[in-house]
């Protein structure tokens, strides 16, 4: 089927599954088979090369998971997508296939926790040269970058304080010095934002989150051009950290209302950020969509929505923040985010729980932020529930 015609709301549906149909079922089946047979052992071989369609060992893929595959790789109009069994997992296979002895990565300060783990604890000991610059200094990020490197690590909006980053001009300076493009996509998924027509080389999500959608799947997803994506799933397939049948079959699944939900999100997201900058008990908004954001022109330049994440900084202290935290009524005080149902926390328990005060103090994370994910609760609802806990301050 060709989906180029397509919007993406349909592409979400449909994608990666007309060709999975069994017995006429309106749903790609879980394939929980770990092995596939043949009779024909030339056929057997020509699949094991890869030179002709087919499954061999779940380990690999297999039809459930190629189907979720295949619909990432039609919603970033990419060549080519693998999966992994975490976002962590697609984070830390793609830097490490790329990223050798001798080599240099430039990324930003402002990265999921996890990654900035990656860049400052993990990477150096194998004799990897990391660059970090200031989210927002686009003018330092294309001079590390014309120093020469190898990969360029970008997240936009970043994870937790909400900073945009220019893809395209970013991604044109890395291809000056012949270095790859990678984009954390979580935040924003593809219904908002595709950093592959911006320039970028590959995209990369936590699945677990948005794409999801239920807060009961785990997994990651790759996207890109072939070459470097086949490249990822060599590293993978022999590092194991595949993606199993039932949690690939739950995100399509969710993925199915993506394009609903993220509408809903977008919405709600902007509403709830404009309360709460006119609230005197809030210090500081973070949300791409105000147009008070620093990066609010270059958000708008590259993105349809500007999604369901937040962040907002009380005025006082951590004991604030536990008290509004506690106070709310619909939300789940929990470590993940892009669900149907909000949730929250501080950066302390949340994206940033590996780095020391300090550190997240050095990245511009203060203690009283509370990353804030919007679900697809009626927003009237949300904004008196927030207005109720806030007054208790």
């Amino acid at each position: 089927m060709d989906f180029s015609k397509y919007k993406k709301g349909t592409t979400a549906v449909w994608g990666g599954e007309d060709h999975l149909s069994t017995n006429g079922a309106v749903t790609t089946p879980i394939v929980n088979s770990v092995a596939f047979a043949y009779h024909d052992l030339e056929e057997w071989h020509q699949v094991s090369l890869g030179k002709s369609e087919g499954y061999i060992y779940s380990r690999n893929t297999n039809p459930t998971v190629h189907a979720l595959e295949q619909k990432i790789m039609l919603l970033e109009c990419a060549e080519h997508a693998t999966s992994f069994s975490t976002g962590m997992a697609a984070i830390s296979n793609t830097l490490f296939t790329f990223l050798t002895s001798g080599k240099r990565v430039v990324s930003l300060k402002d990265t999921y926790g996890g990654t900035s783990k990656i860049f400052l604890d993990f990477l150096p000991k194998y004799n990897v040269a990391v660059t970090l610059c200031d989210t927002t200094n686009h003018e330092e990020l294309e001079k590390e970058i014309a120093k020469g490197c190898d990969l360029v690590y970008l997240e936009t909006p970043t994870n937790p304080t909400l900073k945009v980053v220019d893809i395209k001009r970013l991604s044109d300076a890395a291809h000056k010095v012949g270095a790859i493009v990678v984009v954390d996509n979580t935040f924003a998924t593809p219904i908002n934002q595709n950093p592959l027509q911006l320039g970028a080389d590959l995209v990369l999500h936590s699945a677990t989150k948005f794409l999801c959608g239920h807060s009961d799947a785990m997994g990651g997803l790759l996207a890109g051009k072939k070459e470097l994506v086949n490249k990822v799933y060599q590293f993978r397939e022999i590092n194991g950290a595949s993606l199993q049948a039932d949690p690939a079959y739950m995100i399509a699944r969710g993925m199915k209302t993506l394009d609903l939900r993220i509408e809903r999100q977008n919405s709600s997201a902007l509403n709830i950020a404009q309360f709460l900058i006119a609230h005197p008990k809030v210090k500081d908004v973070y949300y791409p969509g105000l147009a008070t954001h620093p990066g609010h022109e270059i958000a708008k330049s590259q993105m349809r929505g500007f999604g369901g994440m937040m962040s907002f900084a009380l005025n006082g202290d951590y004991d604030q923040v536990r008290k509004l935290l506690t106070n709310l009524k619909l939300v789940h005080l929990a470590a993940s985010l892009g669900s149907v149902s909000t949730l929250a926390g501080p950066p302390r328990t949340t994206s940033h729980v590996e780095l020391t005060k300090e550190q997240r103090a050095q990245l511009g994370i203060p203690e009283s932020l509370i990353r804030y994910s919007v679900g697809i609760e009626s927003v009237d609802d949300l904004l008196t529930d927030l207005e109720d806990a806030l007054k208790l301050l």
